[in-house]
Parts: structure tokens; C-alpha cells; sequence
């Protein structure tokens, strides 16, 4: 039987959370608010699929098929059959906790719902619902289509039986899992690239070396395949503050608040890749 998935947000994650779920052969809802978001997301879809196409990773034909399993709506009721709901809404814990209270009602009793947060404890994504048992976080990672990993996060009442049934749609989706098993906030890797970027956007702040140069010291003495104010563009500035923002709040630890540099660009709308000018400046 075709397992049935609803996608709560067509932006970045969840378009392409979307993507990868329809071309493992789920029956794709794709939720957003406006016609226009949905759009956007699956022209990006689409897109995607035209590049694996192009070099020869998939066939048209599955292309096809795959983007013939998504369906857009703006109609949150129509996640109401889906075994696995991924909710990726804007990381806000308010605006969570509207999209959960909801889902408690009308989702079916045996549905799976989870998170794609990448630093709000599940637990506390969980408390608005009768079934915390139920809620699992499945953070995936930008983009989607690319990357390997999915960290599996258990909240305080997170049952062993969600997280198997997590673990496999993740592996499903062709990713390789770790699990968290105490939510703390920023989890494992959120809590140890936010430590990173925010020491190097201090660097860049004082005037210590330019962003092109801590770069290039994570990628040639750490290995990393990118570094962290790249890491920070791919991400979103606007995004890797806000986790930092959350994290710092349920830690009080001072190493995790957003140097005055990263607010002021979010302030500027210097987001990054989607708006063109971050740490670096991109073409259109």
C-alpha cells in the first residue's frame, strides 16, 4: 500500500523534503498558506528534477511520475489521511504550536507527527497535543535532494515505536539517521554549528580575518566541504539567528547569542543565497 505523506510547508525544507518523499514513491500533500508559496515550490521541485534528469541521475519519465505524486493545497484539513505528517513551517514556536494544535484534531489516530525544527525541543512542540507520544523531530538538511543526513530527535514522551517508524521513512528517503536522545535544544548538529558560526562571525566582526579567510581555514584544516559563513548563506542568515536566538534562550548560555553583526544583517535583509548578499554576494 502507497504510504501517504503531508508536507506542512512548501518553502526550502519542505519543498524538498516533498521532492525526495515523491520520488521514493509517497503520495505527496503539499501544504502552504498561499497559492503563491506553493508555486514557488513547485517550480523548485520541478527544476530540481529537470537537473537530475539532465544528468541522467533519473528519467523523465520518473520525473514525471514523481511530480504526479504532489499535490498543492492550501487546505491544512487535507493532511487528514497522511500516515506521516513533517510539519517545516517558519521555526517560531508560536507558529508551530498553531500548526500541531491543529493536527491533533484532525489527523488520523496512527499518524506519525513531526518536526522538521532544527533547535526547538520537541518536547515543547509537543506539549500542545494529546498524543506527544507521537511527535518525533525529523530534522533533514538543505538541500534536501543532496543531503545524506536525518537527525532523528525523540522528545520527553517520544515512544521507541514513532522513532522506528521515523527511522524508516528517513531511510525510506534514502538518508542515513542519527538519533538524539534527549532534546535539548539545537540538538547535535544545530548546537555545534551555530557554536561555530557564531565564533566566526565575531572574527569577521572585530576584524580578525575576512570571511573568505576563516572559510577557507575550516575547509583546508578541518576538512570541512564548506565552511561556516557559507554554511550560514546556504542556511538563510535570518534562519541560523533565529536558531541560535532559541537555543540561547533555553540554555541561557552566552556563547550561543547572536553577535550584534548577524542581527544587523538580518535587519538589512542580508539573508544570504535567497537574497542575494550575505557574507558574500551572489548573482541573481
Amino acid at each position: 500500500m502507497t504510504k501517504k505523506l503531508a508536507v506542512i510547508g512548501a518553502g526550502l525544507m519542505g519543498s524538498g523534503i516533498a521532492q525526495v518523499a515523491a520520488q521514493a514513491g509517497y503520495e505527496v500533500t503539499l501544504r502552504d498558506v498561499t497559492d503563491e508559496a506553493l508555486d514557488r515550490g513547485l517550480a523548485s521541485i520541478k527544476a530540481s528534477y529537470d537537473k537530475f534528469v539532465a544528468k541522467e541521475k533519473m528519467t523523465a519519465q520518473d520525473a514525471s511520475a514523481a511530480l504526479e505524486r504532489i499535490t498543492p493545497t492550501t487546505d491544512l484539513d487535507a493532511a487528514a489521511d497522511a500516515d506521516i505528517v513533517v510539519e517545516a513551517v517558519f521555526e517560531k514556536l508560536e507558529v508551530k504550536h498553531e500548526v500541531f494544535a491543529v493536527l491533533d484534531k484532525i489527523c488520523k489516530e496512527t499518524a506519525i507527527l513531526a518536526t522538521n525544527t532544527s533547535a526547538i525541543p520537541i518536547t515543547q512542540i509537543a506539549a500542545v497535543t494529546s498524543r506527544p507520544e507521537q511527535v518525533v523531530g525529523t530534522h533533514f538538511f538543505s538541500p534536501v535532494p543532496l543531503m545524506k543526513l536525518c537527525e532523528l530527535v525523540r522528545g520527553y514522551k517520544t515512544s521507541d515505536e514513532t522513532l522506528a517508524r521515523a527511522r524508516e521513512f528517513a531511510e525510506n528517503l534514502g538518508k542515513t539517521c542519527i538519533v538524539v536522545n534527549r532534546d535539548v535544544a539545537g540538538f547535535v548538529t544545530t548546537r555545534l554549528i551555530t557554536a561555530l558560526v557564531i565564533e566566526a562571525v565575531k572574527l569577521v566582526e572585530s576584524g580578525v580575518a575576512t570571511a573568505e579567510d576563516i572559510d577557507t581555514a575550516c575547509k583546508l584544516g578541518f576538512g570541512h566541504a564548506m565552511g561556516p559563513l557559507a554554511t550560514t548563506d546556504l542556511t538563510g542568515v535570518d534562519i541560523l539567528r533565529n536558531a541560535a536566538l532559541n537555543i540561547y534562550t533555553d540554555t541561557q548560555d552566552p556563547k550561543f547569542f547572536p553577535p550584534e553583526l548577524l542581527s544587523r544583517m538580518v535587519s538589512a535583509g542580508d539573508l544570504g543565497r535567497k537574497s542575494g548578499r550575505g557574507f558574500y554576494t551572489y548573482e541573481s
